[in-house]
């Protein structure tokens, strides 16, 4: 379309144009209910305020983040009228970091939130509702996560190194001195990190930093230059302090210091222990991930005798389970190293009936030979965006029982449509709360075929 070079202004149909809100701007509002990713909306003026920190029937002064249309996206700063089911953030960081956006609600209210989410994405995409809700796969609340991204960055104006989580809505870093949901190993490495890092030369070489913990602690540092010897004697006898291995990544992919070292997690379950490099997906919950693995083979029931598909497997994580269970299991991925460490992984544990491929998954199945012959049950776990593409062909593999692992309930949603075209029903859904003190909702669906 041609720009309109006239220099007139048009107003809209509805009359004369609101006045634009700057950033930065407060404003008291009443809080009428929450989204679903945990804000508090407000209605003033014509226009809809998302407000994250406030619950419903709260009156709050916010602050403007971001202001388009008739959409206002702010964060509370003041609560003058606070709701009953307010709680005081256990994190004195909670208001600010990008962390934990529902710290102020109950861990309950926060589980009743990411149920009635997945039931309304069911209900709107699908008119969809399952024949059970199971009840919510839960973990410790608190002490979970064992992976975290450290942000680090130079600020030239005061000559110093911000080091901390980034803030909520904004670029900005929050010095973090405890963290309540990082697991207990990882919270001394944390606090004593920005010292360490202020002492390299020249600390505007770090990149970033992260934190994992499973068989054993780790620090990665992300350098954007070499680093010098004194620099790197400094982070070896740091994490030796801290039992931790070093794992440095400038060029290239992350490399551990010492060439013995390896990261890995267990499920003790089924006697597996999965290893995995910085930059693979691992679950950040051990808890709820040991769980989740165990009713998913719960809901999928594979038999001693059958031949089960696994899709989107990564390291194996649902797959070596699988394979102790059952005849046989196909396992596919569309990243070849992905693919190459789950396969040392099956190898390392014993494992000779599992079989890893891998292909895209948006091509047709009926072209590849690891689907011929078809398939008792098939699990699923794609990325946020779907597995349109699959369930679209998976009719054609034979499948009675089908399992689908979640991390959007909007895809999620979309694809049960289509796996209902193709016959199935939907017998049981329910949350996951991989993530306890976030709106984020990871679910579970069964499907079933007569």
């Amino acid at each position: 379309m041609a720009k309109n070079t006239s220099g007139l202004r048009f107003q809209p149909s509805g009359g004369v144009r609101a006045a634009p809100i700057p950033v930065g701007k407060k404003q008291k509002l009443v809080i009428e209910r929450l989204a679903n990713d945990g804000r508090g909306i407000a209605f003033l003026e014509g226009r809809t305020w998302f407000v994250s920190g406030a619950l419903p029937g709260e009156q709050v002064e916010a602050r403007v983040l971001a202001a388009r249309s008739q959409v206002v996206e702010a964060r509370s700063e003041r609560i003058l009228s606070a709701s009953p089911e307010r709680r005081l953030e256990p994190c004195a960081h909670a208001r600010t970091c990008g962390g934990c956006s529902v710290q102020h609600l109950a861990h309950a209210d926060q589980l009743a939130l990411k149920q009635r989410m997945l039931s309304e994405q069911f209900s709107r995409l699908g008119d969809l509702q399952p024949d059970e809700w199971a009840p919510p796969l839960v973990g410790p609340e608190f002490g979970y996560r064992r992976r975290a991204r450290i942000a680090v960055r130079w600020d030239v104006k005061h000559k110093r190194l911000d080091v901390g989580f980034r803030a909520a809505a904004s670029q900005d870093i929050v010095a973090i001195s405890d963290c309540p949901v990082l697991v207990q190993p990882l919270q001394p490495i944390l606090r004593a990190l920005p010292a360490l890092l202020r002492a390299l030369e020249p600390p505007q070489a770090i990149g970033h930093v992260e934190l994992f913990h499973g068989s054993a602690s780790a620090v990665l540092v992300r350098h954007t230059s070499a680093l010098g010897e004194t620099d790197l004697a400094r982070l070896q006898a740091f994490c030796v302090a801290h039992a931790a291995q070093l794992w440095l990544h400038g060029i290239g992919e992350p490399q551990p210091y010492d060439p013995a070292h390896a990261l890995s997690y267990r499920l003790d379950a089924w006697d597996v222990q999965l290893a995995y490099r910085p930059g693979d997906f691992v679950q950040v919950n051990a808890q709820v991930n040991a769980a989740m693995v165990a009713q998913a083979l719960d809901w999928l029931a594979p038999q001693a005798d059958e031949r089960v598909l696994d899709l989107f497997c990564g390291l194996g994580n649902f797959a070596l389970p699988l394979a102790r269970r059952t005849r046989e299991v196909v396992a596919v991925e569309g990243v070849q190293a992905m693919v190459e460490r789950a396969a040392h992984n099956a190898a390392s544990n014993g494992i000779g009936n599992l079989h890893f491929f891998r292909a895209d998954l948006s091509n047709p199945l009926t072209e590849t030979g690891w689907a011929q012959g078809g398939f008792a049950a098939v699990l699923l776990d794609p990325p946020r965006d779907g597995a349109l593409q699959v369930v679209r062909q998976i009719g054609t593999l034979g499948a009675k029982r089908l399992v689908y692992v979640s991390c959007n309930p909007a895809t999620l949603a979309r694809d049960s449509v289509e796996l209902l075209a193709q016959g199935y029903r939907l017998a049981k859904a329910g949350i996951l709360d991989m993530f306890p003190q976030t709106a984020h909702v990871e679910a579970m669906a069964l499907f079933v075929r007569p």
